[in-house]
């Protein structure tokens, strides 16, 4: 019979081991499988946006929710998505695009979330400031682009077409601008509280000819949470240029690699 102080030693070691392990290290572990995934739109967008990807997740046979995510403050976006993940039935993956990377961050603790996915997404730690991380970087061109009414603010239709959404046929990005939801000011200013990608397995899509967040950041953000990388030829908005690689990705991240889609790629 093993001994009960050398058992709660044992234990506690453990702990203290768990505890001082380097960051990413746990979020690099193998996801439990799961057959919900959950989606979050970012800045300049709606939940259609993910549309391509949806289709062929649920052809794979997975349970898809599209957030749409109100672009008013920070803890208004995370209480819409943790809504969204409560009513899920089991393991789910969390996706965020984006600006909703945040939300991915905050609301990826959520018992319901086997897994993480950041598609050209932003990934601070707790309580970073994610303007002062970003200024280490170059400004990507988009950024010029925004125009506020009052605190609505938006992408102007040049920056939308070149910066934003630049791998896609004109007359698709030009629909994808009309439909743009505005974000309210005050969303910018919100930090998260919690990182859950410390904890939970990640995976993260660089978009390489990325106008909108520098790419040097995402292989940063990426590369410190110990995600699962993949790099994609794509403008900012790589899940509709490129959906069936965002949508293997995805795949990976619930753990059914035995499940099939319809992956062909294309902007479509």
């Amino acid at each position: 019979m093993i001994d009960r102080r050398v058992l709660l030693a044992t234990l506690s070691a453990s702990a203290a081991a768990s505890l001082s392990l380097p960051p990413g290290l746990a979020a690099a572990s193998a996801p439990p499988k799961a057959r919900n995934v959950v989606l979050v739109h970012g800045l300049f967008a709606d939940g259609s946006c993910w549309s391509q990807v949806i289709a062929r997740l649920q052809a794979a046979g997975l349970n898809v929710t599209s957030v749409q995510n109100p672009l008013t403050t920070l803890p208004d976006a995370v209480a819409s998505a943790e809504r969204v993940l409560a009513r899920q039935d089991g393991p789910t993956v969390l996706v965020g695009h984006s600006f909703s990377g945040m939300i991915v961050t905050e609301a990826g603790l959520h018992p319901n979330v086997s897994a993480l996915v950041y598609v050209a997404a932003r990934a601070p730690d707790a309580g970073e400031d994610y303007a002062a991380l970003a200024k280490g970087f170059p400004t990507p061109p988009a950024t010029a682009g925004i125009v506020f009414d009052g605190d609505e603010g938006r992408l102007s239709e040049a920056a939308f077409l070149r910066d934003f959404a630049g791998d896609l046929p004109q007359a698709k990005a030009k629909v994808l601008y009309a439909t743009q939801e505005p974000f309210n000011r005050t969303l910018l200013t919100g930090r998260t509280t919690q990182a859950a990608w410390r904890s939970k397995p990640s995976f993260y899509a660089v978009s390489t000819e990325d106008r909108t967040i520098n790419p040097d950041l995402e292989r940063f953000m990426a590369k410190r949470m110990g995600a699962k990388t993949i790099e994609v030829k794509a403008s900012h908005l790589s899940m509709i240029s490129h959906p069936a690689e965002i949508t293997r990705l995805i795949m990976e991240a619930t753990g059914l690699h035995g499940a099939h889609a319809r992956l062909d790629d294309g902007a479509g």
